[in-house]
């Protein structure tokens, strides 16, 4: 569900289309700080508000621009729609695509001759009029021409707009998204029929939540997923090679100097290839299969080419050898599944390692805390086991997921896929920035307009697919009636604010606080998806 929202006129809402009005495009820090909240109480616009929205730049002086904004803010206008009108205002629905609404609002004279009457007596207020006392009565004709005929005006249109503004919103104001809300009028076309005809009319758009139409109806409830697992998902195997990794610690390399290589050895070698051609043309390299200074392992000969551990055993400091081998079908590098080549290895170094006996008296260097060997294997099993463990669960849950946003049907609102991907974005170019330590010149080529649009324009399946997700998600959440604890929210909450200080960043309590309760949700409905889908695991 949107946020629900209480209407206030700032430079985003009052979004006249023009050549002043200006985009907003990510800021770096934008992921952590939620919009404030819009609240029911009267705010002053500010003279710099005024020059840029409204056309005002031809005012007699920046004290009767500030004049202006005053008696528009403070002229008793209030932003509720608890604020009486004098009469009714016609508004108009119109159903747009990406879950937008147009509102077409007519307001009456008699509402814009009230505002008129209370902007005039905030000028009256405020305005220092030679000749006349502050406060006190000055003939409507002197003040009009104190302060000028386009000021009031101006004045006049704002204060309507801003009184008849949450009227006009109250039939979709609940499932609106907040900042949203466009007036899509050019202001010069109000004053004009304001002047002309001492009534306003204007068009506004807001996104709102969309439906949701499951395929077919709580499709969600009969889900079928096949999770494809890594055959290398084995907590046993992971950790005795977690133990052998650690024993190989704890010892020294010395160099060979009286064999050859053994299995066993750790060896630094140079590698070329080139590729064996079954019609006798001239060979190519294999830029991909070339290596110098190559420290390999002779216990890791799964890792690589099958075959070459096996080619180069015996080989001396200092030797070379050539061999031919054949890439598997199964090679990762698809354009070498197949490829015949023939491989030349020099041996520049070679050595084996002088390890301590694994016994008891090394445990608690292998993993501190532990007294002996059988304690060590039984800890490492059960970290395995918990790794493994979070690995499926990840598996399935991405494969559910995968699943939900393919069986929803929604007209995703422009702003809603707007912010998503900027939220990705933002992610990404704060983790660039923590690994890279980007400069200034950088950071802000990286959050320019160009950069995010493109980036908006190349992930956008991306985007969609993680709004489907979501809006899925939130869909089960309210339909199951599924909840958690007030003191889940607030342990996540008090979590992810200690994270923030430690890393020096700057948030917004309510906005973690609605991050953390979408994360509670969606772990909730994951559990409850995971507890009544058909589950099909599968090794790969």
């Amino acid at each position: 569900m949107a946020t629900p929202i209480s209407i206030q006129l700032n430079p985003s809402i009052l979004s006249f289309p023009s050549n002043s009005t200006k985009a907003q495009f990510f800021q770096p820090n934008d992921k952590f700080l939620l919009k404030q909240k819009l609240n029911s109480s009267s705010r002053q616009f500010s003279s710099s508000f005024l020059q840029q929205q409204l056309p005002v730049h031809q005012l007699a002086s920046a004290r009767l621009v500030a004049v202006a904004a005053a008696a528009a803010a403070a002229s008793g206008v209030v932003e509720t729609v608890e604020d009486k009108l004098p009469a009714d205002l016609h508004v108009t629905e119109t159903q747009e695509p990406n879950s937008r609404i147009r509102l077409t609002v007519e307001v009456p004279t008699v509402v814009c001759e009230d505002c008129y009457k209370k902007v005039i007596k905030e000028f009256m207020r405020r305005s220092k009029v030679p000749g006349f006392r502050p406060g006190k009565n000055v003939p409507e004709d002197i003040l009009v021409g104190f302060v000028g005929k386009q000021n009031i005006q101006n004045a006049v249109v704002e204060a309507i707009l801003k009184r008849t503004l949450p009227h006009a919103m109250s039939s979709v104001t609940r499932n609106a998204y907040e900042d949203s809300i466009r007036i899509v009028t050019k202001f010069e076309d109000m004053e004009k029929t304001y002047l002309s005809l001492n009534c306003l009319r204007y068009d506004v758009a807001v996104d709102v939540a969309p439906d949701i139409k499951w395929k077919p109806d709580d499709a969600y409830k009969n889900i079928k997923v096949v999770v494809e697992l890594d055959s290398d998902m084995d907590a046993q195997r992971a950790s005795e090679k977690e133990l052998i990794r650690r024993h190989k610690s704890l010892g020294a390399l010395k160099i060979v100097t009286d064999r050859g290589l053994q299995v066993g050895d750790v060896t630094v070698i140079d590698i070329s290839a080139t590729t064996i051609e079954q019609d006798g043309s001239d060979a190519k390299t294999i830029p991909a299969a070339e290596s110098k200074g190559f420290s390999f392992d002779t216990e890791d000969g799964d890792n690589v080419l099958p075959g070459f551990r096996d080619s180069i055993i015996g080989i001396k400091r200092g030797e070379t050898k050539s061999f031919p081998l054949v890439f598997p079908d199964s090679w990762k590098q698809e354009d070498l599944r197949g490829v015949h080549a023939q491989f030349t290895v020099a041996c520049k170094e070679l050595f084996y390692r002088d390890l301590p006996e694994l016994n008891d008296s090394i445990a608690e260097k292998l993993l501190p805390g532990c007294s002996s060997i059988e304690e060590v294997k039984q800890a490492l099993l059960q970290r395995c086991l918990e790794v493994e463990q979070a690995a499926k669960d990840q598996a399935t849950d991405n494969a559910i997921l995968d699943q939900l946003y393919k069986m929803v049907e929604v007209d995703i609102p422009q702003s809603l896929f707007q912010e998503q991907g900027r939220q990705l974005y933002g992610a990404q170019l704060l983790q660039l920035q923590a690994n890279m330590k980007l400069n200034e010149q950088q950071l802000a080529s990286l959050s320019s307009p160009r950069a995010v649009n493109e980036f908006l324009e190349t992930q956008k399946e991306n985007i969609i697919s993680i709004i489907k997700q979501n809006l899925a998600v939130g869909d089960i959440f309210t339909r199951e009636n599924l909840q958690f604890s007030t003191e889940e929210l607030v342990k996540e909450v008090q979590n992810s604010i200690q994270e923030f200080q430690q890393h020096q960043q700057e948030y917004d309590e309510d906005r973690v606080k609605l991050q953390v309760q979408e994360v509670l949700e969606g772990a909730k409905v994951l559990e409850w998806l995971r507890e009544n889908a058909e589950i099909q695991y599968i090794t790969r």
